[in-house]
């Protein structure tokens, strides 16, 4: 961390670094504050990839970190013996996406790999599908899904279509930071890689087949049931991002006639100019949307993120008014109606199973029960979803049913490993076309499966805390509650904590420690006396601590009045870390 000058004046004299970045550096030359932010350390290859801010320096995204990354991946499948196999390439409508994926692709291309590139923008579950379709040993998507307009990122997937996970993602990473300096990142000019062969785009024919996949998940189907589809109205914005094309398609092709899509952010848009964060987790993204339902009567209004593997969904509640419905919401809905469904088909199996995050909501535990379907819980993070649906497809052992992350992302099917937006807007529809044909919103339906198996609330709190001194800040809060485990959270007693850094859950009444069978991760679990459960970790890809914390009551009042003094009493008590 001290040698942040030195690495600035070291880029400076670097003959790899073209002129442009060198120009920017030097407008920065005298702010040391801003040097030190770009140079304090390497923007770090994670468990994931890479994800950060896009501009000149070893801490930003550029097509200098992309190359040695790419380059780091391209080692490791020369030692894994797959290059012959290729690598898939997809990307979205943020700054510098294109630029970034055919920079990978000229590495990759330089490494003797064959690079698969979309021809233009494609939705995150797109490339996980491409993967599986063409058989490539790895993919490659530049994105930074729903954070602000200055940042990019980068994300490795494998054979499965899943993200990497350990090992794998942990050898990859070793190669990555053996790679000393920029000198030893491959590339070829753009020209010459397709002339010879090693860059080549992918065809219209992924992308119907991916159609077919998505469009192979839903359940009405006859002649009778397609009319549920014509007579229902939504509104569709793809936030400026991916989404619009494959959306819109899979919509029509399912029979949706009356699909109203946002101009104003139907186009790409790096700026993402009419909402700035491009997150459809915030109500505030949804006002142009909300305008056009209100213009149009529609009966639902869907969104997607970016890279379009996140949707959110705003329907009307009990007095017709939109309402914005939150990821556990969603997920909840989405897994009794496809349980629902099948049974009503006779299509359930015996070995069944949904799977949701540790931080995701407990109300789908009693609803799976109703049904006989197993539930299962992951770490946060959708290639661990992805990863049990390679076990169960290894082993025989589960048929997977569909799997949700409160982070508004799912998947129904198993034709990609990764949550898939296309296919959630396309059941989300189904869904509320099928209730409205009971004379029922999706919010109806909501509170119908709260009558059923009680009120559940689930609330997430993110602390942002940018910079070197934000992330000093978010190992001391969480040195704080790890080293003295509240016994109390709004005066519930805390039952047991669960720490998965060391493995361990300990109750805090007997004494008694039990292993989480789960793999090591930095987060902190609570479970207080009356069911409520709090969860506490930083986050993988923006520099936030979030607080995830879920409630259950005999009603919606009274779960509110929980979330409530669950806020207030977490953030006293982060408030006291100094």
């Amino acid at each position: 961390m001290d040698n942040y000058m030195e690495k600035y004046e070291s880029w400076l004299k670097d003959e790899n670094i073209d002129a442009q970045t060198k120009a920017e550096l030097e407008r920065i030359r005298g702010k040391e504050d801003e040097i030190k932010e770009r140079f304090y350390k390497d923007l770090e290859f994670g468990t994931g990839g890479l994800r950060g801010i896009i501009g000149a320096g070893s801490n930003r995204l550029n097509i200098y970190t992309v190359g040695r990354a790419t380059q780091g991946l391209a080692n490791y499948i020369q030692k894994a013996g797959t290059a012959a196999q290729g690598v898939a390439i997809a990307y979205d409508s943020r700054h510098m996406s294109v630029e970034f994926a055919h920079a990978a692709g000229c590495v990759l291309a330089a490494n003797g790999i064959k690079a698969y590139v979309y021809p233009s923008l494609r939705p995150t579950p797109m490339l996980s599908f491409a993967v599986r379709k063409l058989g490539t040993t790895a993919g490659i998507v530049i994105t930074a899904s729903h954070n602000p307009p200055e940042y990019n990122g980068y994300k490795v997937y494998w054979a499965d279509g899943a993200q990497v996970s350990t090992p794998q993602d942990h050898a990859i990473i070793d190669e990555v930071n053996a790679i000393d300096g920029y000198g030893q990142v491959k590339t070829m000019p753009l020209e010459e890689a397709k002339e010879k062969g090693l860059f080549c785009l992918i065809g219209e024919e992924v992308d119907e087949a991916y159609d077919d996949e998505v469009l192979a998940q839903r359940f009405d189907t006859t002649q009778e049931t397609q009319k549920r589809c014509e007579n229902f109205s939504l509104v569709y914005t793809p936030l400026h991002g991916s989404g619009n094309l494959p959306v819109r398609r899979v919509l029509e092709k399912a029979g949706f006639t009356q699909v109203h899509v946002v101009k104003e952010q139907e186009l790409p848009d790096g700026n993402f100019t009419t909402v700035g964060y491009p997150n459809p987790e915030d109500p505030k993204v949804f006002v142009l949307a909300e305008a056009l339902a209100r213009q149009t009567g529609a009966d639902l209004i869907v969104g997607t993120d970016p890279d379009c593997d996140r949707v959110g969904a705003v329907v009307k509640d009990h007095h017709g008014d939109y309402t914005v419905l939150t990821g556990n919401m969603v997920g909840t809905l989405l897994t009794d109606y496809i349980l629902r469904r099948r049974k009503e088909k006779g299509t359930l199996p015996d070995n069944g199973v949904v799977i949701k995050t540790i931080v995701s909501s407990e109300m789908i535990r009693p609803i799976c029960a109703a049904y006989g379907v197993e539930v299962m819980d992951v770490l946060t993070g959708f290639k661990y979803i992805g990863k049990k649906i390679k076990e169960f497809e290894e082993s025989g052992s589960h048929t997977y049913l569909f799997g949700f992350e409160e982070s508004y992302g799912c998947l129904a099917g198993t034709y990609a490993r990764d949550k898939d937006a296309v296919v959630a807007v396309l059941l989300i529809a189904e869904m509320a076309a099928y209730y409205k044909e009971q004379g029922m919103t999706l919010y109806d339906a909501l509170f119908a499966l709260y009558d059923t198996y009680g009120c559940y609330r689930e609330k997430v709190i993110s602390v942002t805390l940018k910079g070197l001194a934000g992330t000093e800040k978010i190992g001391r809060i969480m040195a704080s509650f790890r080293t003295a485990a509240p016994s109390h959270f709004a005066g519930i007693a805390v039952k047991t904590a669960a720490d998965y850094s060391t493995g361990l859950k300990k109750d805090l009444q007997s004494g008694a420690e039990d292993q989480i069978d789960l793999p090591s991760s930095d987060i902190l679990y609570y479970t207080l006396s009356d069911g409520t459960w709090i969860c506490i970790r930083p986050s993988g890809t923006e520099p936030k601590l979030k607080f995830y914390y879920g409630v259950q009551a005999q009603n919606a009042a009274l779960a509110d009045e929980k979330i409530a003094a669950l806020e207030a009493d977490i953030d006293a008590k982060v408030k006291a870390v100094d």
